[in-house]
């Protein structure tokens, strides 16, 4: 009996694991770090919800374009492969070559940024960060609020700054994006951009959770003969 309480324990254990995470996902975990309103008061700035969606491709398609042309001039993403991307993004190869490659002719090649980091220091402070898993380091909703978050500032060197991340080094790249969109496509596009982002940290993300389903319910379901065959084992004994 020992044995089959351990085993529904276990299980326990495993879905309230599970659920805990999905929790703390879904609710975007902690906030995106503190503000000073106009009477100098300061207050807690709450991350906005990104909208991710690992089976919308056709949003992590527009997300690939737009990384690679706004972003990996500065930033790598050393832990994926432009091979990569065309498998599993449905991208057909000759488009990956022509517009996404833009550092390199090797279709197997990393996502690098092919500039000098002491070089960048130089100009930025600090060499900007490898984004292959930004959004695990950080979580999906602080990129998102962070990306939406940059405003005008005359006093810092680069003439913007961010609210979530206070005199952040970073330009805000995407500008002539935001002047030249709607605000809903705007919103839409960063959206965009952080599924991707999304998706290049953990490519099997969605995949991971169908088998994790499956896995639980056929342990689940094995509870039932485990049980009985316990109880027939143990049924002689006093």
């Amino acid at each position: 009996m020992k044995a089959i309480n351990k085993v529904i324990a276990g299980l326990g254990l495993t879905v309230a694991l599970g659920l805990g995470a999905s929790s703390a996902q879904a609710a975007g975990g902690h906030g995106c770090g503190t503000y000073k309103d106009v009477e100098g008061k300061e207050q807690t700035l709450h991350c906005e919800s990104a909208p991710i969606d690992l089976t919308n491709k056709p949003s992590i398609q527009r997300g690939a374009s737009m990384f690679m042309s706004y972003c990996v001039g500065c930033h790598t993403a050393q832990y994926v492969r432009y091979s990569k991307m065309y498998k599993d993004l449905d991208i057909p190869k000759e488009l990956v070559e022509k517009y996404l490659m833009l550092t390199t002719d090797q279709v197997g090649d990393h996502i690098t940024a092919k500039i000098d980091p002491e070089l960048q220091s130089s100009w930025f402070g600090a060499a900007p960060p490898d984004l292959s898993m930004e959004t695990r380091l950080r979580g999906n909703d602080w990129v998102y609020t962070y990306l939406l978050a940059f405003y005008e500032d005359p006093s810092r060197p680069w003439g913007s700054n961010n609210i979530v991340l206070p005199n952040a080094a970073m330009p805000h790249v995407l500008h002539d994006m935001q002047m030249n969109t709607s605000k809903e496509q705007y919103r839409q596009n960063i959206g965009d951009i952080v599924n991707f982002m999304a998706w290049m940290a953990e490519p099997q993300a969605h995949q991971r959770k169908i088998y994790g389903f499956w896995v639980v319910l056929f342990l689940l379901a094995l509870l039932i003969p485990v049980y009985l065959l316990n109880k027939e084992f143990w049924k002689d004994v006093k």
